[in-house]
């Protein structure tokens, strides 16, 4: 068996300040959508990623994302996708098919793309729970999903290097 390397958060570096960053936001539940993409753009600032190498998109809903994501994962103009979402759940069926598709289709678009699509996208069962995961604090789940979304992008580059 091989060395296992760590795997801490990325801490900031000279190479996160090259990458180039899509940051997708669905307007949907947008209170909570704009929490997760101030948390997303606080770490892509702290590891490094330039401000000027974002570019954000808006889209409708989760449902959206996947299609855009792929769409500017083939670009090639970014090194990685951030989804930003949240899904609450309701009286219908409506939230688990929203949930598994999305989920589905930014996987999809990731290994079609060729680059990291970060999944931030909140599946909660109340406002309540959405609302914390967007909170300007640690437990910030688009802060999570752009430090993942740079810390695979430095990784792909260090397996494709050897």
């Amino acid at each position: 068996m091989g060395k296992r390397t760590p795997n801490p958060r990325p801490a900031h570096s000279a190479a996160a300040t090259k990458l180039r960053v899509g940051v997708l936001v669905a307007r949907y539940n947008a209170d909570i959508t704009a929490g997760l993409l101030r948390g997303a753009a606080k770490a892509l600032a702290e590891i490094g990623v330039k401000n000027k190498r974002v570019e954000v998109h808006e889209v409708p809903g989760c449902f959206e994302l996947p299609l855009v994501a792929r769409a500017l994962a083939k670009s090639r103009r970014v090194d990685a996708v951030i989804a930003l979402g949240c899904v609450i759940e309701g009286d219908t069926d409506h939230y688990q098919h929203v949930c598994e598709q999305t989920a589905s289709g930014l996987m999809r678009a990731g290994l079609d793309g060729g680059i990291p699509i970060a999944f931030g996208v909140l599946t909660t069962k109340t406002r309540a729970q959405a609302l914390a995961r967007a909170k300007d604090d640690a437990a910030n789940k688009g802060a999570e999903a752009a430090a993942a979304a740079v810390e695979t992008v430095l990784l792909l580059e260090q397996i494709r290097k050897r």
